[in-house]
Parts: C-alpha cells; sequence; structure tokens
C-alpha cells in the first residue's frame, strides 16, 4: 500500500496502521513509541502514540517545562495515531506525552512503547535506542530445538534480591552476569528464570505490576545490559526465561490506565477490568489494538533480547470471569459460563504467533485450576502453550511435606494422585517464589522435625521433583536451606553458607542437578506415559514409595525410592523387573550431604523372589527420611556396541505436543490401580 503523505512527515504506511487496528500488527513496537531517525536530512526522534478520543497530544519535556501545548503532535485521520518528527532530540532525553483528554482534562502519560523509563521513583520515559549491541550467541540460536525430551531445570531468580552489594546497592544487569552465570554452572542449571523485568514503579510488586512494557526495568541498568547478561547465559549454555504478565497492569497515574482520558487499555466495563484482589486492571482483549500491543510484546523480548521463554503469569485470572470475585462482581458471558471468551481467543493468536516467529520459544502457562487443554494444539481447541506450571504436583506435594510425621500416612494419596494426570498436558514442577513469602515459611522450615531432619526432608523433597515425571524449577535459597522466607528487599542469606549443613544442602542440590543431567531417564520420555511405572504406591502405612523411571534404552532405568517417615525400613523388599546387581546413583542420607551415612556401600543382588507383580525382587534398608536411586549395574548390561561420546545436553525451547486423547483415557483407567 502506499505511504500516508497527508501530513508532513508521517510516520507508518498504510498497512501498518491497517494491522494495528485489526490486531495483527505484531511488531508494532517498530512503529509506535520514540525512534531515533533521520528526517529530511535532519537528526531527530519521531514520536508515534496510540490515543483515539484524546483532543490534544503534546510532547512534554525538560525543554518546554514539561508543557505540551506548544510541541503538538499530528493525529492521522481516522486512525486514533498521534506523531510526529522532532529535530534535535537526541537519546537519553525525558518525555512523556502531554495529554488533553475528551472532557478536557490534562495529565502526562509515559510512552506505553518506550525503551527505556527513568529509575523509580521518577516516572519519565526515556529516548532510547536498542543499537549498539553485538550478539555474540550464533551458536546457541543455531543449536535450538525442542525441549520435550530433553532436561529443563531452571532456577529462578529475583534479581533484586539474589545479591547485593556491601552497601545495599542493586547490581547491575552486567555486574549480576559475572556473579550469577558461575553459579548456575557449579549448581549445574540447564535455565535461569527473571521475574519481571518489564518496567514497574513499585519493589515490592516485584515487576507484576508493569507501566512500561517495553522497557526493561532501569532499576538494573540499560538494554544493552540486559543483552549482554542474556548474551553471556547463552554462551555460556544457559537458556533465559522471563516472566511476562499480559494479565493485569497497575493503575499508577503516568500508566495505561485511563491512557486518553478514556478506558482504552483495560476493560470499559468495571466488573471485568477491576481486579480486586490485586488492585490491578485487566487489558480489554477485545479490542484488536491492544492485542496487536500485547503479541508485539511478546515478540519483543524474544526479537530484541533474545529471550528463550515466557512464563505467562496469572493465565487462571485471565480466563475466568469470576476469578477471585464474589457473587455480584462478574458477569456471565454470552454463552452464559464463567469464560472469558475474549481472553482464550487472545491466548491462542498469541501462542499462534509466538510459534510462528520463533518455533522452539519455551512458552508456559501459570495456570492453576482444571482448565483443559492447556497445551493442547489450536486445532484441538487447546490454548496452544508446550508447558504449564503443575500447580496440582505442587500443592499435593507441599500439603504432603508440611504434614507432622505422625499424619503421613493417612495423607499417603497426594503423593500417588499427581501421577493420575501427569501426562494430561506437559508439565513444569514449580516450587516457586509464591511459596516461600508472606509467613508461608521457606521449604526448608516447611519441614517437621528437628535440624537434621528439616534437611533430610529438603533433601528428599528435592530428589522427588527431580525423579517425577516433568521440568524443574527452584526458587532462589532453597538450594542452600535458606531458612527464612523469602524477604523481598534483602538479598538471600549467603552467610548461611558459613554453616556445614547449608554448604552440605547446596552441594546436595548442584549434585542432584547433576545426575538429572546425566541419567536420560529423567527427561527422555518425560510426556510419555512409558517412561514411568510404579513398583509400589500402596505403602501409606511405611510412607514409602518406589517407582521406575525410564528412558528409550532399557539400560537407563533408574528405581526411586523415598522414606518420609523419620524411621529407618531394614529388611525392605521391592520388585524389580530384571534380574541382576544394582548400584546406587543416589543417595541423600551420604555424609557428605549432611546424613547418616549411605545406607548402600555394595551393589545388591536380586533374588527369584516375585514381587510387587515383578518376577524379581531386591532386600535393602532404608534410612529415615531417605531418597534412594539405583541403576542395574554396568557389568549385567548387554555390551554396547560403540562407544557413547560425554552428552553435551541441549537447553532449549520447543513446540507444543501435548498428550493425546488416548493417552488420558489411559491414565483414568490406571488411576484406579494406583489408588
Amino acid at each position: 500500500m502506499a505511504k500516508l503523505k497527508t501530513l508532513p512527515g508521517l510516520p507508518p504506511i498504510a498497512e501498518d496502521i491497517y494491522l494495528f487496528h485489526e490486531g495483527t500488527s505484531y511488531h508494532s513496537y517498530r512503529i509506535l513509541g520514540a525512534h531515533p531517525a533521520v528526517e529530511d536530512g535532519l537528526e531527530g526522534v519521531r514520536f508515534t502514540v496510540w490515543a483515539p478520543h484524546a483532543r490534544h497530544v503534546g510532547l512534554a519535556s525538560d525543554f518546554n517545562g514539561w508543557n505540551g501545548d506548544e510541541d503538538s503532535l499530528h493525529k492521522i485521520p481516522y486512525s486514533g495515531i498521534w506523531t510526529r518528527f522532532f529535530p534535535d532530540i537526541s537519546t537519553g532525553t525525558f518525555y512523556k506525552y502531554d495529554i488533553q483528554g475528551p472532557k478536557g482534562e490534562r495529565f502526562l502519560k509515559a510512552d506505553p512503547y518506550a525503551f527505556a523509563a527513568e529509575v523509580r521513583p521518577a516516572s519519565a520515559s526515556v529516548v532510547t535506542s536498542l543499537k549498539g549491541y553485538t550478539w555474540q550467541d550464533a551458536a546457541w540460536r543455531r543449536k535450538k530445538k525442542r525441549l520435550q525430551s530433553k532436561p529443563v531445570n531452571i532456577y529462578e531468580v529475583h534479581l533484586g534480591t539474589w545479591k547485593r552489594k556491601e552497601d545495599g546497592e542493586l547490581y547491575n544487569y552486567r555486574e549480576i552476569a559475572e556473579l550469577l552465570i558461575p553459579y548456575l554452572k557449579q549448581m549445574n542449571y540447564t535455565h535461569v528464570e527473571f521475574m519481571p523485568l518489564a518496567e514497574h514503579p513499585y519493589d515490592l510488586s516485584w515487576g507484576y505490576q508493569c507501566t512500561g512494557y517495553f522497557a526493561v526495568t532501569s532499576r538494573y541498568g540499560s538494554p544493552q545490559d540486559f543483552m549482554y547478561l542474556v548474551d553471556s547465559c547463552h554462551q555460556a549454555d544457559i537458556g533465559v526465561i522471563i516472566d511476562w504478565v499480559p494479565a493485569h497492569f497497575t493503575k499508577d497515574a503516568h500508566g495505561l490506565r485511563m491512557f486518553d482520558g478514556t478506558p482504552l487499555f483495560e476493560y470499559s466495563d468495571p466488573l471485568k477490568a477491576e481486579k480486586p484482589g490485586w488492585g490491578t486492571l485487566s487489558f480489554d482483549y477485545s479490542k484488536p489494538e491492544v492485542r496487536s500491543f500485547l503479541i508485539s510484546n511478546a515478540l519483543f523480548w524474544l526479537e530484541m533480547f533474545h529471550i528463550d521463554g515466557l512464563r505467562v503469569d496469572a493465565v487462571t485470572s485471565m480466563l475466568r470471569l469470576d476469578f477471585e470475585k464474589k457473587e455480584g462482581e462478574y458477569e456471565l458471558n454470552e454463552l452464559g459460563g464463567v469464560e472469558n471468551l475474549e481472553a482464550v481467543s487472545f491466548l491462542k493468536e498469541l501462542n499462534t504467533a509466538v510459534f510462528q516467529y520463533y518455533p522452539y520459544t519455551l512458552m508456559m502457562a501459570e495456570e492453576s485450576s482444571a482448565w483443559p487443554g492447556v497445551t493442547s494444539p489450536i486445532d484441538e481447541d487447546g490454548l496452544g502453550f508446550n508447558y504449564k506450571w503443575n500447580m496440582g504436583w505442587m500443592n499435593d506435594t507441599l500439603d504432603y511435606i508440611e504434614a507432622p510425621f505422625e499424619t503421613r500416612p493417612s495423607k499417603h494419596q497426594l503423593l500417588t494422585f499427581p501421577i493420575v494426570y501427569a501426562y494430561s498436558a506437559n508439565y513444569a514442577l514449580p516450587l516457586s517464589h509464591d511459596e516461600v513469602v508472606h509467613g508461608k515459611k521457606s521449604l526448608l522450615n516447611k519441614m517437621p522435625g528437628d535440624y537434621d531432619q528439616k534437611f533430610a526432608g529438603l533433601r528428599i523433597l528435592l530428589g522427588y521433583q527431580m525423579t517425577h515425571p516433568g521440568k524443574k524449577l527452584l526458587f532462589m535459597g532453597a538450594e542452600f536451606g535458606q531458612f527464612i522466607e523469602w524477604r523481598d528487599q534483602y538479598e538471600l542469606d549467603w552467610l548461611l553458607l558459613e554453616y556445614d549443613r547449608h554448604r552440605q544442602m547446596q552441594s546436595y542440590t548442584a549434585d542432584l542437578n547433576l545426575m538429572y543431567l546425566e541419567e536420560e531417564a529423567l527427561w527422555e520420555r518425560d510426556h510419555e506415559l512409558e517412561g514411568y511405572e510404579w513398583i509400589t504406591p500402596h505403602d501409606s502405612g511405611q510412607s514409602v514409595i518406589s517407582y521406575m523411571r525410564k528412558g528409550k534404552k532399557v539400560k537407563d532405568m533408574l528405581i526411586v525410592l523415598i522414606n518420609f517417615l523419620p524411621v529407618a525400613r531394614k529388611h525392605y523388599r521391592i520388585g524389580v523387573p530384571r534380574a541382576g546387581r544394582y548400584v546406587p546413583v543416589f543417595q541423600s542420607e551420604e555424609q557428605k550431604y549432611g546424613g547418616q551415612g549411605a545406607s548402600i556401600t555394595e551393589p545388591i543382588q536380586t533374588a527369584k523372589i516375585p514381587w510387587h507383580n515383578q518376577s524379581n525382587s531386591l532386600e535393602l534398608t532404608l534410612p529415615p527420611l531417605s531418597f534412594i536411586v539405583l541403576k542395574r549395574d554396568a557389568a549385567d548390561r548387554e555390551p554396547v556396541s560403540t562407544a557413547k561420546a560425554p552428552r553435551q545436553p541441549q537447553r532449549n525451547g520447543l513446540k507444543a505436543t501435548p498428550s493425546k486423547k488416548a493417552e488420558q483415557v489411559q491414565i483414568a483407567v490406571s488411576s484406579k490401580k494406583i489408588l
């Protein structure tokens, strides 16, 4: 289509405007916002903003006393878009839009598409170029592939409180890279997930109440500094995921709320707009311009910052009109249901666009209900994500491990039930920040018992997570046994590493993570029913579970045993499918981890005693509160024809490939046997 030239220096071509209003302008940040440019031989900045109901839009800055009367933008006819090229303005200039609403009211707004903002509590946008950084991660990007049958072990980080300088000041993105990346490598994580890094005014919102969706927060430096952090992670073979928040936004005066004097980004209906529990506003997913804004933002992080995945926050609050609302605080949809049909449509469009441009992206939904088809294909009426946080597993598991020892036998179903639906979606198993804050206690302090029993309990919790089907996520601090729950204004208690138990806990987590990387059975068939088999789910009286994890090769099979009570189980017998000698791959009670000492020091020979529906069995001692992984001795296995080179695990994204309906039927049938 021809360029619009009806006003001086008009920017976008007509097609860009058309797509924006259609809801399919997936790179709208290239047009809207503040862009340094050269026009008619003059250097300056073009400013473009969507404000359809405004009477007037001016540019406000230091140079005009923050009064935009004399520096008006021009309105493109029939578009609701205002634009103007200002010569002699350069990068680093602070600005806002001086907007007059339809009723004549005046207010200053930050640019929704700004690439940077002032450091809080100041709130102006900053003219910024995203050029000038030379990426060095081409090798990483070339090898990106599906992660469904690869290891994914995520370390969740809040950048402002992971570590701070001695004077309490924040590290910038470049400085934190020099500290965090060696630690991630030391601890054998495959990915790091950052809590939201879009600009936000209030530290204690943790980034979940945004004002600048296209501005990486200036708390920790410039966009190029953040590029350095991501690039450095990739060069170290570590994937980067960020929390992304399309569910709601903050009501701060300079933000998106009532942007042009009317509900523009939010719903006009307060019953749909208000999130009363959070004091925030929902995006209006019915507006095509809002869909262009949000989908462009998702692609922006993937394109401009080479992000490998988005953990989409609060999906349930998007999907349900009645989310955390009382009767009378919501209305049913046109079909008489509580589903937000516009949000459902938006999420499908979002995932379609993301996988079209970046097919190996991790798109992880934090979805806390039993909404069907979250990771199912869109053509099967799914939402199209490729992973869903398994909130059911997390809640059941934490309910169990917080229980006093004497009540655990009565809660045994909390350990057995999650496997019933483990293959109904592609799951990640989170032990996240939400579970260790606001009085919920740290993971370590959730454990019943004395000092040593708490550490033993944390060891078996992490072992259980690592050997259960699904990808893994652990919030920072748990890896070394942070005793106090997460404090969102202070760094982690690294001084605890001066004490043996915490240092041993850290070593345990690193070794557990390494075992996960090295044992294909723990991830190769993560989303296949054939990758898991119970040995016994029934031993509730002794609070012991045992199961097999299987890879594609028979020789890779692992036997997992967990004793959840502080009582030794001597002469404990389990059935195994193959005769031979079994050796320990991992034992949580080794002294180097702070345990009482490994119970298995020699290979265990099977006996021809049928047990647990297996023709062979072996007998061993389970120490109190212990986690043991066994593997058939290599000497008893079939010879391998060629030597296997050390495995270099791939740590990148995947396409949505959910479980088949037939598998769900099989799960339902098998659940009767399990329970």
